[in-house]
C-alpha cells in the first residue's frame, strides 16, 4: 500500500496466486477485455516456459474517494512453477490482498495444496498470513466434468472461514464477482487502517 497524499491516491496491489494453469492469467484477460480503456492501462505479459505471468495497472476511478484518496489498483499474477519461487515471493511480498485461485480437478488437488503451502511458507516467511489481509478462494474450472465438490476442496485446503466464489474463467463466469469481493474486502481493510492511524496519531 503506497499513499501518495499530494495526489490523494493510494495504490493498492492485488495478487493473482495458485498453481500452474488454474486460470490465473485467464481471470486477468477478461478482466482487461471487460473494462473501459479509459479505466486501465494496457495489459503486460511475460511469457514464461510453460505458464505466464501478467502485470497491468487497473483504475476504477467510479468508485469514488475513501477517506479523501482515490483508489489506484495494481493487479498481478504469479508463475505456478516451483523454480519460479523467487519470483512469487517478491510480488507476494507487494500484495495488499490475495485471489487464490484453485484449479478444481481432482487431478490438480495435490498441486493446489502444494501452492497454497508454498503461499503461506512465504507469508510465514514476511510475518504475515492469511488472515492477516483481505482473501478471496476462486474455485475456478468448475465446468469441467471432474471438478471436484467444492466442500472437499475448503477441507482439503483447509481455508476456514476465507470468501470463496466458484468460477469458470474461461467463460468469464465468477471473475468479475472474485474481483469485486476482493475489492470490496481490500477497500473495508484500507478504511480501517487509516482509522487506526488517526486514532494512533490523535487526529
Amino acid at each position: 500500500m503506497f499513499i501518495n497524499w499530494k495526489t490523494r491516491e493510494v495504490n493498492l496491489n492485488i495478487v493473482y496466486y495458485g498453481p500452474a494453469l488454474s486460470g490465473k492469467t485467464t481471470n486477468l484477460k477478461q478482466i482487461h477485455a471487460r473494462t473501459k480503456s479509459t479505466v486501465r492501462s494496457e495489459l503486460f505479459t511475460l511469457n514464461t516456459r510453460e505458464d505466464r505471468t501478467i502485470f497491468f495497472d487497473f483504475m476504477q476511478l467510479e468508485i469514488g474517494q475513501i477517506a479523501g484518496l482515490r483508489p489506484k489498483f495494481g493487479l498481478y499474477t504469479v508463475p505456478g512453477q516451483v523454480y519460479y519461487e523467487a519470483t512469487r515471493e517478491a510480488v507476494l511480498r507487494r500484495a495488499d490482498a490475495l485471489v487464490f485461485v484453485v484449479d478444481s480437478q481432482a487431478s490438480r488437488l495435490g498441486d493446489n495444496i502444494a501452492s497454497w503451502h508454498d503461499m503461506e511458507r512465504q507469508l510465514g516467511r514476511m510475518r504475515r498470513s492469511v488472515h492477516s489481509l483481505p482473501v478471496v478462494v476462486q474455485f475456478n474450472k468448475r465446468d469441467l466434468p471432474d471438478a471436484m465438490p467444492v466442500a472437499e476442496l475448503k477441507v482439503a485446503l483447509e481455508i476456514g472461514n476465507l470468501s470463496c466464489q466458484e468460477a469458470s474463467a474461461t467463460k468469464g463466469i465468477g471473475v468479475p464477482e472474485t474481483l469485486q469481493t476482493t475489492m470490496r474486502l481490500l477497500l473495508a481493510y484500507l478504511q480501517y487502517t487509516l482509522k487506526t492511524q488517526q486514532q494512533g496519531t490523535g487526529l
